[in-house]
């Protein structure tokens, strides 16, 4: 699969050369100094330190390619959570027609999702409770999981700039046959997503990272 490519430029940090994967991307991470770079008109901004990531038993990484709903997808960023049961990565996908889609990776758990404007009632965070219906689109959705979770870091091309992110408040939801959405607390108003859980060998991965252990 190719996407667009945006023009190559330098690390204000280092020096380094640096490419976007996707052209239209706000936020990207130097691959030699770790610098969190945002793009603003023509220039890069350094307005962090990414940190080395802990060690994950994804197979995942920037530049895996797959298919979803007929569409192929290549990874060009990831976010990465921290919440009290462990942590799970966001990656960033851009599909064959320039949108975004999510690719959230849990302990060998997939679900694929696409920012969507919000057709229905959107929870309220501070109050919404497990067992809360929402109906979105054509779908019922039930909440099925209410978190905190801590920003841990980023890699890769993003739609969004993450300087400002500390901890945000997610819910998790589950609708009929497979159904998936989640509410994103980290901005005001919430973001939705809408999509499904998917399984491994649905998305039909390729160029996928081989460590010990992972066949």
């Amino acid at each position: 699969m190719t996407i667009p490519q945006a023009h190559g430029t330098a690390c204000p940090n280092c020096g380094a050369p640096v490419r976007f994967l996707w052209a239209q991307a706000v936020q990207t991470t130097c691959a030699y100094c770790k610098s969190v770079l945002v793009r603003r008109d023509l220039d890069l901004a350094r307005v962090g330190l990414q940190a080395d990531f802990p060690l994950t038993g994804s197979p995942v990484q920037i530049g895996t390619e797959g298919r979803w709903r007929g569409k192929s997808f290549v990874v060009v960023g990831r976010v990465t959570y921290q919440w009290e049961r462990g942590r799970w990565n966001e990656w960033h996908c851009v599909l064959n027609d320039g949108a975004s889609a999510w690719l959230s990776d849990a302990q060998l758990e997939y679900a694929m999702t696409v920012p969507v404007h919000a057709d229905g009632r959107m929870p309220e965070l501070r109050n919404v409770q497990v067992g809360d219906l929402f109906t979105w689109g054509d779908g019922q959705y039930t909440v099925a999981n209410v978190l905190e979770a801590r920003y841990v870091g980023t890699e890769g091309d993003l739609p969004f700039t993450t300087t400002d992110r500390s901890s945000s408040t997610f819910v998790d939801l589950v609708g009929d046959d497979g159904r998936f959405a989640t509410v994103d607390g980290s901005e005001m108003p919430p973001l939705l997503y809408l999509g499904e859980y998917v399984s491994f060998d649905d998305l039909a991965l390729k160029n996928l990272r081989v460590f010990e252990g992972w066949s």
